[in-house]
């Protein structure tokens, strides 16, 4: 019988071998087409892999302490919770890390393996509280999502350090997002199995995964740190810079205000609805999780067709973008019904996915270098706050269909209204050249 079983590992542990070489492989295949292995990019990308992944693996770790576990009525109060939790996050990035990273610009790489190994330690330590729920654990995710989201505005700064001369920003950033997906679906699916033996388990993988991440990061290209062509910025010129913010730029973070509004008015409003009142033929159970992979499948092709894309005008997707979003929620509250919360949960995904990368693209094309972090920062501030402030709406609404969904219809068209109007003025005023 022992034998058989060494048998069984040895041959799935084989198996499991050879699917993840392949899996190597073709990852490597994509990230360094086009230039991007020669210029750097590629390690880049790849980075993005052990940040999403580590990330992906710590929510499942972390997914017991939080959530749904409770009754609806104790569960909207804990989702609140989290909410406060991960908004205040970005309220520290925004007026901290962002001026700071753009005065650090020559130790980029170490400021990228810095987050990736403070993530790491803290999965470590937490990983000793998280089976009985320990009140500390709270700060310590919060000092993980600040690491997290310092990652991220450095990480986008640095791409147009690496970016080769025929590959546009949205393509670079859908291929880093695309990177990330799965990073997080490969490294989440391997934490839900280990979490098994218990949650710390999977914090522990976080740690593995972190750790190879910071390595990593420390490794990247040394044009990462260039400051070439820059010149040091004194504070009072980052506050009057910001000011002037490409409008080009405003255009894109009004659009993605409105998704992530969208999508966590969506997200929240419809887990409730669905668990309280689930529709005829299916357990509530089934419908959420139907709705979470229409959500999911959607933010996957959002991230592909901006890996493939070779349009340069973000401002035209994002309006676009809106348009379709808004039909599709107002066919839905119609003709509500589990296939058309599924089709606008993909397009959810699929608008929040690609309109975020089309804003990147934006900032990294408009906003001047000197301040270009600063301006991540706080378009992350801003974006996380919509999606906070939508979650929120979306808990507080009475759990009926069409006011959910109507008030989606009309918050998109009123955002639609704002952009065209900002379109507008950007077409009349001159766009001043980044330097």
């Amino acid at each position: 019988m022992a034998e058989t079983a060494r048998t069984a590992v040895g041959v799935i542990g084989r198996a499991l071998s050879r699917t993840g070489g392949a899996l190597v492989r073709s990852v490597r295949k994509v990230t360094h087409a086009q230039g991007m292995g020669e210029s750097g990019l590629a390690k880049l990308i790849e980075l993005n892999v052990f940040h999403a992944g580590g990330d992906a693996a710590m929510a499942v770790g972390l997914a017991g302490t939080l959530f749904f576990a409770v009754p609806t009525g104790e569960a909207r109060g804990r989702v609140a919770l989290y909410l406060l939790v991960t908004m205040a996050p970005f309220a520290v990035v925004a007026p901290l890390i962002g001026p700071f990273l753009d005065r650090v610009r020559h130790g980029r790489r170490w400021a990228i393996g810095l987050t990736m190994a403070t993530r790491g330690f803290l999965c470590w330590v937490m990983a000793g509280g998280v089976a009985t729920g320990e009140l500390w654990l709270y700060p310590l995710v919060f000092a993980c999502l600040v690491a997290s989201k310092a990652h991220n505005v450095t990480r986008a700064a640095a791409v147009p350090r690496l970016l080769p001369g025929d590959v546009p920003l949205v393509t670079a950033n859908s291929r880093i997002s695309l990177a990330g997906s799965i990073g997080a679906g490969v490294t989440g699916a391997v934490a839900v199995g280990v979490a098994t033996f218990g949650p710390q388990w999977a914090l522990r993988l976080a740690f593995v995964v972190f750790t190879a991440g910071t390595i990593l990061a420390i490794t990247l290209p040394a044009r990462v740190d260039s400051a070439e062509g820059e010149e040091p910025l004194p504070l009072v010129d980052v506050g009057r810079t910001l000011r002037r913010i490409p409008t080009l730029v405003v255009l894109g973070l009004q659009g993605n205000a409105a998704f992530r509004a969208f999508s966590g008015l969506l997200l929240m409003f419809m887990a409730f609805l669905l668990r309280e009142t689930p529709l005829a033929g299916h357990s509530a159970t089934v419908q959420v999780a139907a709705v979470a992979t229409a959500a999911g499948a959607g933010n996957l092709c959002g991230t592909a067709l901006g890996a493939v894309a070779r349009a340069r005008r973000a401002d035209a997707v994002i309006q676009l973008l809106l348009v379709i979003s808004a039909i599709t929620a107002a066919v839905t509250a119609v003709f509500y019904g589990l296939a058309t919360v599924g089709a606008l949960a993909f397009v959810a995904g699929f608008a929040q996915q690609l309109g975020k990368l089309s804003l990147d693209a934006l900032i990294q094309a408009e906003v001047p270098e000197q301040v270009r972090t600063s301006v991540f920062a706080r378009s992350e501030t801003v974006l996380q706050l919509s999606w906070v402030v939508g979650g929120c709406v979306g808990i507080a609404l009475p759990l009926i269909p069409q006011l959910g969904l109507g008030l989606c219809v009309v918050g998109l068209t009123a955002a639609l209204t704002v952009v065209i109007r900002t379109h507008r003025r950007a077409r009349a005023v001159p766009r001043p050249s980044p330097s």
